[in-house]
């Protein structure tokens, strides 16, 4: 991604920020109008599309920017942890959701449905525009690609209010407010649980849960020149920042073939795995198990298989 595109597609998530928030405003000051809590429940899942904006439009400046001495990695981790709090935020938000509800449906409260639809239809709006936006940097881009997600979850959220405004006007079955909320309660915990688990899974630096990793070692090993491959890691930075760390037992190979392995290595890891950075440790005879130069034993061919 060359700075210019980054560049392009910070201005969009800064306008697509800008027509969330006011997405917010204006659910979160209609649903209190109207008295109907679906709208306040939409209010709050918009919120997790501001949270999956602002990240996205973090992790592209963080990009660009150069790690230091003390921050050799950069920091690209602190979107994850603004993540990991918002996330546990978000969570609360639906349990309240959840309680109110509960109490909306032993004494269902009256609705202003005209502006419940009216408000609802213009949230459904600016989302469209939004995923017309990112339609396309999202399928270069898992960074962009979450935050669309998080777009059309929205939008969807978004239909359920029209539906529930619509049943309310037709027969003034005013439960169906409360039930839309519960929906869009769900909706919310389902994003920040799976927020969560991916902060969580990033900080512990597991192995990233598109990666395979039977499947990366039988590629690795599939090249002619390797004979196998062990004390193999691989762990996020971000979650779209791989990063991979092994040793390669080779055939005895010259330094310029043993470049040669290495960067078609490097090509294959990047295209089938998304991994960006590697540390590879060529050498020409097998490591002692338990040795001090691979003492986390999980890289171990045969544990790994067994596992």
């Amino acid at each position: 991604m060359g700075l210019q595109t980054s560049g392009q597609i910070g201005n969009k998530l800064r306008l697509a920020v800008a027509l969330t928030v006011g997405i917010l405003v204006a659910e979160a000051v209609g649903g209190y109008l109207a008295n109907s809590l679906a709208l306040l429940s939409d209010a709050g899942h918009v919120f997790t599309d501001i949270l999956a904006l602002v990240l996205s439009w973090v992790g592209v400046l963080q990009a660009q920017r150069p790690g230091t001495a003390a921050m050799t990695f950069g920091f690209h981790r602190v979107g994850v942890l603004i993540a990991l709090i918002n996330a546990a935020s978000l969570a609360l938000i639906a349990g309240f959701i959840v309680v109110e509800a509960y109490h909306r449906l032993q004494q269902p409260e009256a609705v202003d449905t005209r502006l419940m639809l009216g408000v609802a239809l213009a949230g459904l709006a600016v989302n469209m525009v939004i995923i017309l936006l990112l339609r396309r940097d999202q399928q270069h881009s898992i960074n962009i690609h979450s935050a669309f997600l998080h777009v059309l979850g929205d939008a969807l959220a978004s239909i359920g209010v029209i539906v529930g405004g619509l049943i309310i006007m037709a027969t003034n079955w005013f439960w169906a407010d409360p039930l839309i909320s519960l929906l869009v309660a769900g909706i919310i915990a389902v994003g920040s649980w799976g927020i969560i688990q991916e902060a969580v899974g990033v900080f512990l630096e597991a192995t990233p849960p598109h990666v395979n990793l039977h499947e990366l070692r039988q590629a690795m090993e599939s090249d002619s020149d390797i004979v196998n491959v062990h004390d193999l890691h691989v762990w996020s930075i971000s979650p779209d920042l791989h990063m991979l760390s092994c040793h390669v037992l080779s055939h005895d190979l010259t330094v310029a073939q043993t470049e040669e392995a290495r960067a078609r290595l490097d090509k294959m890891l990047a295209e089938r795995f998304a991994i960006a950075h590697t540390t590879m440790q060529f050498e020409c005879a097998e490591c002692i198990a338990n040795a001090p130069s691979c003492p986390l034993a999980f890289g171990n061919p045969d544990q790994t298989k067994a596992s």
